[in-house]
């Protein structure tokens, strides 16, 4: 497996860890408002949170240069994502629809091969299949209720976008600030799924009680802007199918914290699930070690 940095496995720490107790918050908050409006909402403020933050780097916005860069993030990353997800939930059990939406990592393998140039070996390949029965394994118990096409479309279309928005960003990050991409694209895809919301939705569903402001309050900062700034430093970083097969824990980590506080069972399917993404993380990552020649080691005694 290639070696990581300290400061890289705790970045990656986090941002799994972040976005696996999100499921939970997320679903505690959803019972007390419409879908629509909360992802926009958490998506608007997060950005404007940020932005507030690197404010006094406001050159860097370049927005003339920028701006359709921004719209296009936006449309991907915040629009299509969290608008096509939340639709998506209606009609498929969340189980089900969290396997088709981790069918992501494949598909960024997949075009991270075919338009960044990056490697796709027979281990790889392997280690990303590996990781996504990983995923069906620890959903195995989630996978009940009656299949809907509509849904399975919408499931595979989130992955979809969120896989080209990943490979999208680290194309053109050379040429626009990564804090401020990550900034615009909350703030331009949050403004447009709030005002969906508005539109097909009532503000006076809202419930302003705790769990729904806990969930507001963690989307805002730590469940999107702060995740997708490690996200996207890391896939800038380095290779995004390697930095993606890190994302098969997610859902792991979502179905320990139920177990851990909401009192479910550990099955064998869970073990299994967790074996198989280990196994997928460690192929994926694989690096032969390319022995130098008799001459050049002897030289560098």
């Amino acid at each position: 497996m290639g070696k990581f940095s300290g400061k890289t496995v705790v970045a990656i720490a986090s941002l799994v860890l972040m976005w696996g107790l999100s499921w939970s918050i997320y679903k505690m908050s959803l019972a007390y408002t419409p879908p629509i409006l909360f992802a926009g909402m958490r998506s608007l403020i997060g950005g404007l949170l940020l932005a507030l933050f690197i404010l006094p780097k406001w050159k860097k916005i370049n927005w003339r240069e920028n701006w359709l860069r921004y719209c296009i993030s936006a449309f991907l990353n915040t629009l299509c994502f969290y608008g096509i997800q939340t639709v998506g939930l209606v009609y498929l059990p969340g189980g089900l629809f969290s396997v088709l939406v981790y069918f992501q990592p494949i598909l960024i393998g997949l075009f991270a091969w075919l338009w960044l140039a990056e490697s796709m070996t027979v281990l790889k390949i392997i280690g990303l299949i590996m990781g996504f029965l990983g995923i069906l394994a620890v959903s195995a118990d989630g996978l009940t209720g009656q299949v809907s096409i509509v849904g399975v479309i919408l499931g595979l279309l989130t992955a979809l976008s969120w896989a080209m928005g990943v490979i999208y960003v680290k194309k053109v990050s050379a040429k626009v600030d990564s804090l401020w991409m990550v900034a615009m694209q909350c703030i331009i895809g949050g403004a447009a799924l709030t005002l969906l919301g508005t539109g097909v939705e009532s503000w006076s569903d809202i419930v302003w009680n705790v769990p729904y402001l806990i969930g507001l309050g963690y989307g805002a900062t730590f469940g999107v802007p702060i995740a997708i700034v490690i996200y996207f430093g890391l896939v800038n970083a380095g290779e995004a199918s390697k930095v993606a097969a890190f994302t098969f824990l997610v859902p792991l980590i979502a179905v320990v914290t139920g177990t851990i506080f909401m009192d479910e069972p550990v099955t064998y399917s869970l073990i299994a699930g967790l074996v198989l993404i280990v196994c997928s993380i460690c192929l994926v990552n694989y690096q032969k070690k390319i022995r130098q020649p008799a001459i050049a080691n002897h030289l560098n005694r």
